[in-house]
């Protein structure tokens, strides 16, 4: 079975909205872009070290159209890697799928995301916060790689907005800052559900 590894950039308050470019979502949200003046190259290596292996991408409609209509047109290394694996998109609409490669996914999002496993070995999820918040509700997850930039927004759509369940997770390597604050985290999905305790029963 193969592993689904979600990949976000959020802000201190978790804000993982338009990261990219202050025409990444067309909504009125105020911040677009706000990644921008704090990558690193330290964040850029990380970035294309946890690509390294992807052989598909499952992607939520307006992530989905963002590369359709830049990532065909560039020969750089994401662009190879991103215009020769599958694209699974989903979405209750009608995207264009004319992006070699792309397929729709059908009503049964958690059933259409076990098949996937079943094909890929890494399966990379890219922004897509909709769909991000679908993958922790149903812990349809193996992988998150969080990258926390050192500001913080107040207003946006945040990572777990609405699809957040009771979930532990693990560290699986040292957190790794930047050079501009911006922290790494890479956490696996670990069994159960968080405990409880007394911490005036400690010592």
């Amino acid at each position: 079975m193969g592993l689904i590894h979600i990949e976000l950039f959020a802000t201190l308050d978790l804000v993982g909205q338009a990261p990219g470019g202050p025409d990444e979502d067309p909504l009125g949200f105020p911040f677009g872009g706000w990644q921008a003046p704090l990558f690193d190259e330290v964040a850029g290596e990380q970035v294309a070290s946890a690509y390294e292996g992807t052989d598909a991408l499952l992607l939520g409609r307006r992530t989905y159209d963002i590369f359709a209509s830049y990532w065909p047109h560039q020969d750089d290394e994401f662009g190879a890697l991103f215009n020769s694996v599958p694209k699974y998109v989903a979405s209750r609409g009608k995207p264009d799928l004319s992006w070699k490669g792309s397929v729709q996914l059908g009503p049964d999002l958690a059933g259409a995301v076990r098949d996937i496993r079943d094909r890929h070995e890494n399966i990379k999820v890219v922004g897509s916060l909709n769909l991000v918040q679908t993958l922790l509700r149903e812990k349809l997850f193996d992988r998150l790689d969080l990258w926390i930039h050192p500001i913080v927004l107040g207003v946006g759509k945040k990572v777990f907005d609405g699809g957040a369940v009771p979930t532990n997770v693990t560290l699986l390597e040292p957190p790794a800052a930047g050079p501009k604050g911006t922290v790494f985290l890479r956490y696996g999905l670990a069994e159960g559900t968080p405990g409880t305790g007394d911490m005036g029963e400690r010592g």
